[in-house]
């Protein structure tokens, strides 16, 4: 059978057997097979699992009605690793065995178990190869189906292979992974296996064509004869409706069979557990014939073994489909009832939903009860499932509308933004009712806000606050700050007032939440009433932000209120860098230790703008490729706040100017002022590096008259050198008045710094360039410090001073060289030949031929951490670390951890 169902694949078994060959060296590898319905998926993953010699095999198979219950096909896959659970970290642990139900506790991130599944495929490795093979997995549920895809792509060093069947025209999680397209057999293999098949001899010409039409689809090759005459099959078989010839042909062969063997296989349809116990109890209830499973045996449809499994998901399909609504009712209602409700409450629950055809208060109560289970194991997909057909089966009106709601919330949570927004209307089609009106409101305005639509988003979300304010304050208040983040993304140039608005609507604080209505109540002064009013209050609230005890309740407040959402635009506006860094490497460390990954993508882009100022541009490489990984393992968009700014001061003209454009397009369709404002600024950087002084001073002044919270304090530096070099002082002289104010209100080092740059810009003033670089030497602003050398050696060496200028330029060349920044260097180059030295340009290293992800991992380890410690921040396993330092030990010449110091050094 095998042989026969394996014509015409060497192409694709080669490949296939490839994969078990690179494993047993010690590489993971991924493949997609992809191909229509029928075309032999199934059959060469069967072949693969055959020929897989001493590896240890993990199955999953995609099932559509158990795409609602979440982490069913995870499951599957790791049950013949679970008993090495205990070797995992204790997170990790805890978020797997609760995603599986086997212990309580909050809502595991899923990517958190994803990390967790990586680890668990690693160490079953370490052992013997690993293959998992995951068929139909288009049909997983969809925790499942990301948390595999996000381990497919971590893949490297385990000796893990991946093999997924997925089928041409669904939906899936795997984009981007390397596929093979399963095509149908050629002609001569085609007629092959055809004719083992027909009745007798066939005119050729009939079998040419439905060797044509059918496309050499092996399954309709092998099943079409079984169920049509030759006749019929004459008539011919249109291409576009190939998979439903071949279903009809399954139904056809179902409905000859007697009613009770029937009736036996909807059951099994209707319950993809495959569990022969559950099937018997079920037929037992249903008080089917004697023996209902001899003619299915017969039929060659079905086997019964230690589980059950069709011979086709069509036939599963078929046989469901045949069936009358009367009779999968009563199939579910057995089912429901041979279902242990206290070992698997939830399946027993929807069991139930489908047996209910009419409300039904006692069935929505059980499923509302399994969406709250669902959701605590971080599937919110399936509570929202659980919840939108609670909501069905609800009779009273306004618990209705509750039970929507709820399910929009979770549908939002798991990134279904459209069918959230379809729900909410069916909330607010009911009765008047202004709590839920409320509520709908909020959600609206949050989805605007995912959805890229700040303006929007604050406008809604201010409303809703309004309309919560009398029956809920402390959800208003919550509200109120969601609207004040919004408004901070949408304002600029193009959505004049929205953050006025936004400031002149918050409302006065109270001592619910101290931090939270403290940065309300600050960022508000600061819109409505300028800078030298709010600055006191700015710094208070940002006091009790750096001093905020997180319990785990407030983790995903406190990931919202930190970095550069709200407090970290705090900190850069009062000048306080070390607070800033302080708030970005917390939020970084919480979004890793929770999982939080689009968390941790808005504070690597946060890390990544201030490591630009110390200079760590390598760092801040691997902060970028960090970004771009999650990205991918999430489908979510990149932020391009740290390659923006990592181009421009690596004066990467062509590159940088690319991705300024792109930013500012995009964020000018989304109305994200803050984002076309943040690429704008760097546009100034850039050409300040490539002495196109006119161009950077336009684009500084754009961003410094839109008084942007938190930027002004950025680009003015910028502003003040490009306005200095193209001899517009006034601009110079509007710069330090702005300086002036902020630092004698908040008199930090960094603020003196370039209050003083500013100052020796305008009137030549030597010491002025002596005070800044002594303020500057005092913070960790390593570019800053750089370049208040270069100008300076600049304006030495127009004043005729060589000797003295000659000292500053090299200081300044040194340093920007060695932090990369390569326009700026060539900026310092270019003055020092001016004075008559000779500089060459430095020639790579032996660093530079590290990836960025080996410079992160040789940093991190530098630092002391472990490969399990490194793994679990930048969720890879600890394999592929240890794969990684060996790749650096060997482009660096050495041959220990203890050596790395000094190598990364050099």
């Amino acid at each position: 059978m095998a042989e026969r169902e394996l014509r015409g694949r060497r192409r694709e078994t080669a490949a296939l057997d490839g994969l078990i060959s690179a494993a047993r060296t010690g590489r993971s590898e991924v493949l997609v097979l992809r191909g229509e319905a029928g075309v032999g998926k199934s059959a060469l993953l069967e072949s693969l699992v055959a020929r897989s010699g001493t590896c240890r095999i993990a199955r999953a198979v995609g099932v559509e009605s158990e795409m609602e219950l979440a982490y069913a096909g995870l499951h599957q896959l790791c049950q013949p690793f679970l008993e090495l659970t205990d070797r995992l970290p204790r997170p990790q642990h805890e978020a797997l065995g609760t995603a599986f139900g086997q212990q309580s506790g909050p809502a595991p991130d899923r990517f958190l178990v994803g990390l967790a599944v990586l680890n668990l495929l690693s160490d079953a490795a370490a052992e013997q190869p690993v293959l998992c093979v995951i068929d139909d997995a288009q049909w997983l549920d969809r925790m499942s189906a990301r948390i595999l895809a996000f381990v497919a792509r971590r893949l490297a060093a385990e000796s893990v292979v991946m093999v997924f069947a997925v089928r041409d025209g669904e939906d899936h999680e795997l984009t981007g992974l390397a596929e093979l397209e399963i095509r149908g057999l050629g002609a001569a293999d085609a007629r092959a296996l055809l004719d083992s098949v027909l009745p007798g001899p066939v005119d050729p010409r009939i079998r040419d064509r439905i060797v044509a039409e059918t496309r050499g689809n092996p399954l309709a090759l092998l099943e079409l004869p079984h169920a049509w005459s030759l006749t019929e099959l004459a008539d011919g078989v249109s291409p576009g409706t190939l998979a439903s010839r071949i279903e009809e042909g399954f139904v056809r062969r179902l409905e000859v069979l007697p009613a009770d063997t029937r009736r036996l296989l909807l059951t099994a349809a209707a319950e993809p557990l495959g569990d022969p116990a559950l099937l018997w109890r079920a037929a037992e209830l249903l008080e089917l014939g004697a023996d209902p499973a001899a003619a299915a045996i017969e039929s060659g449809l079905i086997t019964f073994g230690r589980h059950i499994q069709f011979r086709h998901p069509m036939v599963r399909s078929a046989a469901y489909r045949l069936a009358t609504p009367q009779e999968r009712q009563a199939v579910h209602q057995a089912l429901a009832e041979v279902t242990d409700p206290d070992a698997d409450p939830d399946r027993r629950a929807w069991h139930r939903a489908h047996a209910t055809a009419r409300p039904d208060e006692d069935v929505a109560a059980e499923l509302e009860r399994s969406a709250v289970r669902a959701q605590a194991r971080g599937g919110f997909f399936a509570a929202g499932e659980f919840l939108e057909r609670s909501a069905a089966l609800t009779l009273d009106p306004d618990r209705r509308a509750q039970r929507l709601l709820a399910a929009a919330a979770a549908k939002r949570s798991a990134g279904a933004l459209e069918a959230a927004l379809e729900l909410i209307s069916g909330a607010v089609a009911g009765p008047p009712n202004a709590v839920c009106e409320a509520e709908a409101e909020r959600l609206r305005g949050e989805i605007a806000f995912d959805q890229g639509r700040a303006r929007e988003a604050a406008r809604t979300l201010l409303g809703a606050a309004r309309l919560l304010d009398p029956h809920d304050p402390i959800r208003a208040r919550v509200t109120y700050l969601e609207a004040m983040s919004a408004a901070i993304w949408a304002s600029g140039p193009d959505a004049p007032g929205i953050l006025a608005f936004a400031a002149a609507a918050a409302p006065p604080p109270v001592d619910s939440n101290p931090p939270a209505d403290l940065l309300l109540q600050a960022l508000a002064l600061r819109i409505t009433r300028g800078y030298s009013a709010a600055a006191p209050d700015l710094i208070r609230a940002l006091d009790h932000a750096r001093r905020a005890d997180i319990g785990a309740d407030d983790i995903g407040s406190w990931l919202w209120l930190s970095g550069n959402r709200v407090s970290g635009i705090v900190a850069i506006e009062v000048w306080d860098f070390d607070a800033a860094l302080e708030l970005a490497l917390r939020q970084d460390r919480m979004a890793r230790e929770t999982g939080a990954l689009v968390q941790l993508q808005f504070a690597l882009s946060f890390r990544a703008n201030l490591q630009c100022l110390t200079g760590e541009l390598s760092a801040v490489a691997g902060l970028v490729d960090e970004d771009h990984q999650i990205a991918a393992s999430t489908g979510n968009p990149r932020l391009a706040y740290g390659a923006l700014l990592l181009e421009a001061y690596r004066g990467n003209e062509v590159v940088a100017r690319q991705l300024i454009d792109a930013t500012i397009r995009d964020a000018t369709e989304h109305s994200q002022g803050r984002m076309a404002a943040f690429a704008t600024y760097a546009n100034s950087v850039l050409h300040n590096g490539l002495g196109k002084y006119d161009v950077a001073r336009d684009a500084a002044l754009q961003v410094f008259e839109q008084d942007v919270v938190g930027y002004g304090v950025l680009v003015v530096a910028e502003l003040a050198e490009a306005a200095s070099r193209t001899g517009d002082t006034k601009l110079v002289e509007s710069a330090l008045a702005w300086l002036t104010e902020r630092v004698t209100t908040t008199p930090t080092a960094w603020g003196r710094g370039i209050e003083a740059r500013v100052r020796a810009l305008l009137g030549a003033d030597e010491n002025a360039y002596l005070v800044s670089i002594e303020h500057l030497s005092q913070t960790s602003l390593a570019v800053e410090v750089a370049r208040a050398h270069l100008l300076y050696g600049e304006w030495l060496r127009r004043e005729g001073r060589r000797v003295d200028a000659r000292e500053q330029l090299r200081t300044a060349h040194e340093q920007l060289e060695e932090m990369g920044l390569e326009a700026f260097a060539e900026r310092a180059r270019h003055e020092l030949l001016a004075t008559g030295e000779t500089v060459r340009k430095r020639t790579p290293d032996t660093l530079t031929d590290l990836t960025a992800q080996e410079a992160q991992i040789a940093g991190l380890a530098r630092d002391g951490l472990t490969n399990v410690e490194i793994g679990a921040q930048l969720y890879i396993s600890p394999r592929t670390v240890e794969w990684h330092l060996r790749k650096t030990f060997s482009k660096l010449g050495i041959s220990s951890r203890r050596q790395l110091r000094s190598a990364l050094a050099r």
